[in-house]
């Protein structure tokens, strides 16, 4: 348990350097630094265990994210007073990682754009309708925090809509385009019986054994009190906000340059999602590179695949032949689960840690389907009792063709996605906010696109149409680069750049049309999965070259992730020092 709300007021109040020496200083802002983000981001406290904000959902207003951004600047002014050359190598890298997560908060609140709560694939008030998923609900206590969060929900979502109103009176609004249907995920929450709420969900479960009868229908009474009298209004004010204020006001453009402060915005979108500091155009012309080289990879399967006809005409059979589409949803996330359990029965080979959390495969909620991407994933919780959670969009089944599940699959389950971040979660010596705070999507995300080509070693792709499957994959990521920059910097409509995903991945229309839309709304998030990719296949190369038959497949994994999601140029320090360790 962490101190309460108390500690807030001692938070920035730094010791004397006489008083302390540099290590016991560290540690000492280490542990007010994680206090004040619990503080802030109580729901994810709950979920690991810190019970002290149960009642609490946090604070979207305008006034809560620049005070937090000034609070991070204080913290960063603490943590520039304690010098590197007294901390511990280790501690020297975590001085690093905050200092970046602190600085890329202080630099993001600069623009409008921090007031954006929401996408066209998630939401505060998606957030919401999955709050028993996130929070343990096992105690009597842990319902009344529940109930509790119930009650607090007007208020928030009253302060997010106040918050959004910022980018309408800016014209930093999402485009259009992009937002087609958004409207329909609010309304999936504005229920006439509020048992048919997402919210009342647990009352329709059996009841605790720890929970007596009479509380069990006390809390149920009082959930469905709840969710007619504040939530289901709370959602039916925003629906109205949405299509009366913020719909009307969205953009007809397609790209962040058309928004106040825009290319700006762009260029620190850039640095905070691939670690790196580049240009737009240095991207679009890595991802033109890339995107010849799969291109020849591509017509090598053609080949080899014995059809005939060229790339173009071979990508048309495969998004028209009906064999390789599954009939219906049931179809589709079977064949998802058996092949994650195959998966999972090859990771020994690969790794030599293996996740203690579990993760289970379950349809994208009907609500968002039609509008998202074909999966993605959701952390588990060690401590929180939870399992990750593998989704599959099971909407419009003949855009979900069955020959890109492998490659869909090791990315968003093992070993992509779960292996990387449950074995974060379960690192004992990290500290807490390296775990659960940061934020880097080249990491996490460039590990997803590399756990693709393990795919490889695994034998999955042991068809032509699965193994141009990868490969669509792949060339999906490296249109990316190409894409967002030609919206956000170079002018590019959306057909241009659905087009050019046409001419170059055997990915559907509708899949591709979703993924345009999520690169319009997603600022440069897209460029953060071929950075990271890249530079760990770099990193294996080097590593095989040097070290020849001393390599270890499985220990370079596991030195890749030891060390949780990091930025790319640590990354590459630590693997280089493992290099010269195994050498030795």
């Amino acid at each position: 348990m962490i101190r309460g709300v108390a500690v807030a007021a001692a938070l920035f109040v730094a010791a004397p350097a006489a008083a302390q020496d540099a290590p016991a200083q560290f540690k000492q802002l280490l542990a007010d630094h994680w206090a004040w983000h619990l503080k802030n981001n109580p729901v994810q406290a709950t979920t690991l265990g810190v019970r002290t904000y149960d009642t609490e959902l946090g604070d979207p207003s305008l006034a809560a994210i620049d005070r937090e951004a000034a609070e991070a600047a204080a913290f960063l002014k603490r943590l520039d007073a304690i010098p590197a050359a007294g901390l511990s190598a280790a501690d020297q890298v975590n001085r690093d990682i905050l200092r970046r997560e602190l600085a890329n908060q202080v630099e993001g609140a600069k623009y409008v754009q921090r007031a954006i709560l929401f996408s066209n694939r998630r939401g505060w008030h998606l957030n919401f309708a999955r709050l028993s998923e996130r929070v343990p609900l096992f105690t009597a206590q842990d319902y009344e925090s529940y109930l509790a969060r119930l009650a607090a929900y007007p208020e928030y979502n009253r302060k997010a809509i106040d918050t959004t109103r910022a980018l309408v009176k800016a014209k930093a609004t999402h485009p259009c385009v992009a937002m087609v249907g958004f409207e329909r995920g609010i309304a999936a929450h504005v229920v006439d019986d509020p048992m048919k709420s997402d919210l009342y969900a647990p009352f329709l479960k059996p009841r605790p054994a720890n929970i007596t009868e009479a509380q069990w229908s006390d809390y149920a009474g009082r959930a469905k009190q709840l969710i007619a009298t504040g939530v289901v209004p709370a959602y039916r004010d925003f629906q109205r906000f949405y299509e009366a204020e913020y719909q009307p006001a969205c953009r007809k453009g397609f790209g962040a340059s058309e928004m106040p402060q825009g290319r700006d915005w762009y260029a620190y979108r850039i640095r905070l999602m691939t670690t790196m500091d580049r240009t737009p155009d240095e991207i679009h012309h890595l991802g033109l590179a890339e995107v010849a080289r799969i291109r020849a990879e591509m017509d090598a399967v053609v080949k080899r695949s014995g059809f005939q006809g060229d790339r173009a005409a071979y990508i048309q059979h495969l998004r028209t032949d009906p064999r390789y589409y599954p009939k219906t949803p049931e179809e589709l996330l079977s064949v998802a689960a058996v092949l994650a359990k195959h998966i999972d029965g090859e990771m020994p080979k690969l790794f030599g840690r293996l996740p203690r959390t579990p993760y289970t495969v379950k349809p994208v909620p009907a609500a968002t389907a039609p509008g998202t991407t074909t999966a993605y994933y959701n952390s588990g919780s060690y401590k929180g009792g939870k399992p990750g959670t593998y989704y599959v969009n099971t909407s419009k089944l003949d855009q979900r063709p069955l020959f890109e599940m492998p490659a869909l699959t090791v990315h968003e389950a093992v070993p992509g996605h779960h292996q990387q971040l449950s074995i974060q979660d379960e690192l004992e010596d990290l500290p807490e906010f390296r775990k659960y705070a940061v934020n880097f999507t080249a990491f996490t995300e460039g590990w997803g696109l590399y756990s693709e080509r393990l795919g490889i070693d695994m034998g999955l792709y042991d068809t032509p149409e699965k193994d141009f499957g990868r490969l669509s994959y792949e060339m999906w990521r490296a249109c990316r680069l190409v894409v967002d920059t030609g919206l956000h910097a170079k002018g590019w409509t959306r057909d241009q750049a659905i087009q050019f995903m046409l001419e170059n991945t055997a990915l559907s229309r509708a899949n591709i049309e979703a993924e345009v839309n999520r690169y319009m709304v997603d600022t440069a998030q897209a460029l953060a999965y071929k950075h990271g990719e890249l530079k760990l296949r770099e990193l294996r190369a080097k590593a095989e070259k040097e070290l020849g038959p001393k390599f270890d497949l499985r220990a370079f994994h596991d030195a890749a992730l030891e060390n949780g999601e990091i930025p790319l140029d640590l990354l590459d320090r630590h693997v280089t020092a493992w290099i010269e360790k195994q050498k030795k």
